[in-house]
């Protein structure tokens, strides 16, 4: 790429902009076109604005952080495939696109190599991941060629559901999805396959007769649904998670040895500890932290971060390191994790359990008495735990409650931490980070798999100390990989879209509550809004829609920051054992730094690795999508015996079919169908998030503080349909709508009440 000086040109023209964009093979943003330009920071507004343009106009496409020109795609594409042309080759459209924004979605013609391997040969229905290049120019029909990468997600063609047992030996079917609520699928007694009352099996459709029910037949039984211990199987096997290590990874796990000190330094007399909830089985993650005595660093620290080296043991391109890449992430049940390492690997050698010598990749680094990194070295290192401790047990200590355990090490240990972390607030606070720290519950069961209760566990200043210390470990690691020229996988979060602030800016005028149109976006602007609600009835309301307008994080093997952290480059190096991005950052590290074994090999590219990341970017909403489902059904079994019993609870969602409303006690999610609200009909109000009543002015908004009675739970499907006992707060109608301009606007919403509603995106907190 050509770097242009700023001091011997003007700036760029629309024009010169556009051919430079047009000119790019893959992606490119605002960093690559001030660069190639020669801009100055300065320039960036302009610039900004110049793009906001180009983008408004049409003449370019922007998706997430990157450009394109107006029809163009990405090297790397999450697709959908549709169907087949004349010819019968498979066409795909992108996963994710704004037709609003952009227009028709591309087509892109899927090429399948006949020597492909089976998991890259996929068909119609299918989601995959693909290489795509440009082949035609513009005007053409199909301007892209896609070569699959990888079959992310096959195309449905059976049925997941719960097996019904009936006298005469068959059955019926009822599915686990909320979608297929009420559509049971019979099944005779010769097609039930020897499945039992409780049973989850997948069924494969019959051509039916056209009256009564679809009839269906047994595919397999996948197992049984006797307690709520076996629930998350159903998201397991709905999702199609990999729960089953092959022989090979199994065997390399049981082969591999404890780590020695052979090419590592010694680190066991540094008194690093663990912290971590009290339930956890592994222990990825150990710190330390003691004053600097360089008499230059007055008041500051050295932080020590000790991870556990999974490298050593998952080597690149074996049985481990295949299963590892497939699964991209561990998935968190209230029951049960689905590792994505065996036990032998997660629980065992890669555990920093206390008092063993385990092999770790470190990094020490230097704190200034204002909290700011001053410099950083890494290390692989042979570590000894001093302690496993709970997060309350070393906040029990620190506020004068010290135990057995924590008691030797308070002075020596634990004060040092708070000390160290007490200066990393102090950066935190200035760099001003998105201040979303939204609580999330956790379901307690008996021993018997039956939920007991819901809790929000509390905050303590010992969560804050970890997540402060990983978040500068995995900035260290992307600085150090970034000097050293080579490929990783950030973990990056792009600032909300044009759009989403225009939506944003349109509700907070409804609150009176500016938000300027231009200047630079920054997480600060969030807190500020925030801050202004704080303590008001309007808080949790524009907490949830503040939420929705931020963009989802994911991995990518290109740099565009880190939104909510504030952060210009950051990357997960802290939790290999669980994340496959975390792994790829270890291999990079030994690579670059020359410490042993286990590097990321040579031909593992930006390319391979912009594979990967696009990947496990999809494990990883699959994980979540699972684990929110379990806990949907979980609740629900709990509530079934409920019915007609009253709640309190907020409006956490408003679609035009209705509201979700969140129970305070459980945080369950139900639904209460618009043309239940009341006698009148209710339009949704897109500005103001709201349902209002078309005559009375009744208004039902997100955030609304609600009492709900329970009128029906279907546990299967994870599903709760509430009934509103609340009134909801008058507001006024607009003036000079008649009877009958209000009749036809009724008539034209009514038609859209008849499409089945879908749940809201998940209002957890956003993973970093």
């Amino acid at each position: 790429m050509t770097r242009h000086r700023r001091d011997t040109r003007p700036f760029p023209t629309r024009d010169e902009i556009v051919t430079f964009i047009r000119a790019q093979p893959g992606k490119v943003g605002t960093r690559e076109i001030a660069r190639a330009f020669g801009l100055r920071n300065a320039d960036r507004v302009e610039l900004k604005r110049m793009l906001r343009e180009l983008s408004d106009e049409g003449v370019v496409a922007r998706r997430r952080h990157t450009l394109h020109h107006a029809g163009g795609l990405p090297s790397v594409v999450m697709a959908d495939i549709t169907g087949r042309d004349r010819d019968g080759e498979l066409i795909a459209v992108p996963t994710e696109w704004d037709e609003d924004e952009h227009g028709p979605a591309p087509k892109i013609r899927v090429m399948v190599s006949r020597r492909a391997h089976p998991g890259a040969v996929g068909g119609v229905g299918d989601r995959a991941l693909l290489r795509v290049e440009e082949i035609a120019e513009e005007g053409e029909a199909i301007r892209h060629q896609g070569r699959i990468i990888k079959v992310i997600e096959h195309a449905r063609h059976r049925v997941l559901g719960v097996f019904r047992a009936l006298p005469n030996g068959g059955g019926r079917l009822v599915p686990v999805d909320r979608k297929q609520m009420g559509r049971e699928i019979a099944i005779a007694a010769s097609d039930a396959a020897e499945a039992r009352d409780g049973d989850l099996i997948a069924v494969d459709l019959l051509r039916g007769r056209g009256v009564g029910l679809p009839s269906g037949r047994v595919r397999e039984r996948l197992g049984s649904l006797k307690s709520e211990r076996a629930v998350s199987l159903i998201a397991i096997h709905a999702h199609e998670i990999p729960n089953v290590f092959s022989a090979a990874a199994l065997a390399e796990a049981d082969a591999a040895r404890p780590a020695t000190l052979a090419g590592r330094e010694d680190w066991r007399d540094i008194p690093l500890v663990t912290i971590d909830p009290p339930d956890a089985k592994d222990h990825d993650d150990a710190v330390h932290a003691e004053a600097d005595r360089d008499p230059a660093n007055r008041g500051g620290f050295i932080v020590n971060v000790a991870i556990a080296d999974v490298a050593f043991y998952v080597r690149s391109g074996s049985a481990l390191d295949r299963e590892a890449v497939t699964r991209g992430n561990s998935v968190y049940f209230p029951d049960r994790v689905v590792p994505m390492l065996p036990e032998r690997i997660s629980n065992d050698l890669c555990s920093l359990k206390a008092g063993e010598p385990r092999g770790a990749l470190a990094v020490r680094m230097v704190i200034g008495a204002d909290g700011r990194k001053r410099g950083h070295s890494f290390h692989r290192v042979l570590m000894r735990s001093a302690a496993k401790l709970a997060y309350a047990q070393a906040q029990g200590a620190i506020d004068g409650r010290p135990d057995d355990t924590t008691g030797p090490l308070l002075e020596p240990v634990l004060r040092p931490l708070y000390a160290a972390y007490a200066a990393l607030k102090r950066a935190r606070d200035a760099r001003e980070p998105l201040d979303l720290d939204l609580p999330e519950r956790k379901i307690m069961l008996k021993a018997d798999g039956t939920v007991d209760r819901v809790v929000t566990p509390e905050r303590l200043d010992a969560h804050r100390l970890i997540e402060e210390f990983m978040i500068l470990a995995n900035v260290a690691a992307a600085e150090t990989l970034e000097l050293h020229r080579s490929p990783l996988i950030y973990r990056v979060h792009d600032e909300p879209t044009m759009e989403k602030i225009a939506s944003l800016r349109e509700f907070l005028q409804t609150l009176d509550i500016p938000l300027a149109k231009s200047g630079a976006l920054r997480p600060a602007l969030f807190n500020s809004i925030l801050a202004e609600v704080k303590g008001r009835d309007a808080e949790p309301l524009v907490n949830e829609v503040v939420l929705r307008a931020q963009a989802q994080a994911e991995y990518a093997s290109e740099n565009f920051g880190h939104f909510g952290l504030n952060l210009r480059r950051y990357a997960h190096f802290t939790s290999p054992i669980r994340r496959y991005a975390d792994l790829i950052v270890h291999r990079a590290l030994i690579r670059a730094l020359h410490l042993g074994d286990g590097a990321l090999p040579d031909d593992q590219s930006i390319a391979t690795l912009g594979e990967i990341a696009a990947n496990i970017s999809a494990t990883e909403r699959r994980a979540m999508r699972a684990e929110r489902e379990t806990v949907d059904r979980l609740i629900a079994h709990f509530l079934a015996d409920r019915i007609g019993a009253t709640f309190a609870g907020r409006i956490a969602g408003v679609t035009r079919s209705g509201l979700f409303v969140k129970l305070n006690e459980t945080g369950a999610d139900g639904f209460i169908p618009a043309r239940t609200l009341g006698a009148e009909y209710f339009h949704y109000d897109e500005a103001r998030h709201a349902m209002i009543g078309d005559r009375s002015g009744e208004m039902h908004r997100l955030g609304d503080a609600v009492e709900v009675r329970l009128v029906e739970a279907a546990p299967v499907a994870g599903a709760l349909r509430f009934e509103m006992l609340s009134q909801g707060t008058p507001v006024r109608l607009q003036a000079g709508a008649s009877k009958g301009q209000n009749k036809g606007k009724r008539g034209r919403v009514t038609e859209k009440f008849k499409g089945r509603s879908r749940r809201p995106a998940s209002t957890r907190k956003q993973k970093r």
